[in-house]
C-alpha cells in the first residue's frame, strides 16, 4: 500500500502565518504539522508516500528531503492550482499506479493513528473506505447516508444532511477510484470534488465502507484549530528536561525541553514543551504552551498559546493566552509616559489590545 498526502493550498484562513510559511509546516508541539501524518504512514507499514505540492514550491521538498530520516520514501507531486481533492487524486495516478493506498490530508491531526483504519479496508475487501467522525455541524462537510455497513450515497456540503457523519480527510482506495475521478465533473465553484467520486463509485456497484474516529480529530484550518491540536499532542507529551532550572523557579507537570535552555525565577506548569536555547526568565508558562527554538520568555505571563522560532516576548504586562506567533516575532511592553500602544502588522493580521 502507499500513501498519499496534501500539502498544498495557500492556508488563507491562518493568515498572515502562512503568507510566508507553508500551512502544513506550522509547528505543533514544536514539530512541523506534515511530520504526524508522515509517522501515522509510517507507523501502519506505509514507505511510499506521494507528497501533493503547490507547483513551483520547494519548501516542502527542503525541509522533508528524501524522507530517509523519518523511515520512508517521499515523492513531490505538483499540483498547478487548487481543482479539488478528486484532482489531488488524478494527478498522482501515475505515482499509485495499481496499488491501494491511503488518502490523507496533511493538516489533520487526530490520536491513535491510522493503522486501525488500515486494517478494517483490508478486512472489509471493499473498493473505497472512508473514515467518518459525528460532528454538529455536518453540512459544512461531505456527508454520508448510511444503511447497515455499508455507505449508499455522499454529498457534498448538504443544505439537508442524511445523517450527523462528516467524512474526514481519511481515505482508502484501491485503482477503481481513478475510473471516477476522471469521469466526473467539475462542481458549481470548478473543482473536481471528492464526493463526486466516491458518489460514482457508488453508481457503479462498487462497495464503500467506513470507519468511526471514536477520538480527538481535529481539521487544522483556523488559529484555534491549531491551538486545539496542539493541546492534544501535548496531552500525549513524552520526553526529556534538558533545562537549566535555577533554585528560584518551581517546575510541575509534563515538561519537555532541548538543550541550551534556562529558566530562572519562573513559574512553568505543564504539559509544556521548550524548544533549545529558549531563556525564561521572571515569567510564568502556562500548561499547553509550545515555544520554539531560540526564543526569549522574559517577564510575561504565556498560557495555550504556540510560539514560532526566534521570538522575544519582555516585559507584557497581561497575559498572553490562546496565541499564534510566527517566527521572529518581537512583543514588549512600552516603558515610556505617555503610555500608548506602537504596532507593526503585517496584510491580514490579527491584534487584541486590553
Amino acid at each position: 500500500m502507499k500513501g498519499l498526502l496534501t500539502a498544498g493550498g495557500h492556508g488563507t484562513r491562518l493568515r498572515p502565518i502562512t503568507h510566508t510559511k507553508n500551512k502544513h509546516l506550522i509547528p505543533i508541539a514544536n514539530r512541523p504539522m506534515l511530520t504526524y501524518a508522515i509517522g501515522y504512514m509510517a507507523d501502519a507499514g506505509i514507505k511510499e508516500i506521494g507528497i501533493i505540492v503547490n507547483a513551483g514550491d520547494d519548501e516542502i521538498e527542503k525541509s522533508f528531503d528524501s524522507g530517509k530520516e523519518l523511515g520512508v520514501k517521499l515523492t513531490y507531486i505538483p499540483q498547478g492550482a487548487p481543482l479539488g481533492l478528486a484532482h489531488v487524486v488524478k494527478i498522482a495516478e501515475p505515482f499509485i499506479g495499481d496499488d491501494k493506498f491511503l488518502f490523507y490530508l496533511g493538516d489533520n491531526i487526530l490520536v491513535g493513528g491510522v493503522m486501525k483504519f488500515v486494517d478494517e479496508f483490508e478486512a472489509s475487501g471493499s473498493n473505497c473506505h472512508l473514515v467518518l467522525s459525528k460532528v454538529s455541524d455536518p453540512e459544512r462537510f461531505g456527508v454520508p447516508e448510511i444503511s447497515g455497513d455499508r455507505i449508499i450515497s455522499v454529498e457534498e456540503k448538504p443544505s439537508n444532511p442524511k445523517s450527523d457523519f462528516a467524512v474526514t480527510g481519511i481515505y482508502l482506495y484501491d485503482s477503481s477510484i481513478f475510473e471516477a475521478v476522471n469521469s466526473i465533473k467539475p462542481s458549481a465553484r470548478g473543482e473536481l470534488e471528492i464526493s463526486d467520486a466516491h458518489q460514482y463509485l457508488l453508481d457503479s456497484g462498487k462497495s464503500v465502507s467506513f470507519s468511526e474516529i471514536t477520538g480527538w480529530w481535529k481539521d487544522t484550518g483556523k488559529p484555534s484549530d491549531l491551538l486545539e491540536a496542539n493541546r492534544l499532542v501535548l496531552d500525549n507529551l513524552r520526553g526529556k528536561n534538558s533545562a537549566k532550572v535555577d533554585n528560584k523557579s518551581s517546575v510541575t507537570g509534563r515538561i519537555v525541553a532541548g538543550k541550551g535552555t534556562t529558566i530562572k525565577n519562573s513559574k512553568v506548569r505543564g504539559p509544556v514543551i521548550l524548544g533549545e536555547n529558549v531563556h525564561v526568565e521572571n515569567a510564568y508558562i502556562g500548561p499547553y504552551t509550545s515555544i520554539s527554538n531560540d526564543c526569549n520568555i522574559i517577564g510575561c505571563e504565556v498560557e495555550y498559546s504556540i510560539i514560532m522560532s526566534g521570538s522575544s516576548l519582555k516585559n507584557v504586562e497581561r497575559r498572553i493566552e490562546a496565541s499564534l506567533m510566527g517566527h521572529d516575532v518581537e512583543l514588549s511592553q512600552s516603558n515610556t509616559r505617555p503610555r500608548a500602544h506602537r504596532i507593526m502588522v503585517g496584510d491580514q493580521g490579527r491584534v487584541e489590545v486590553a
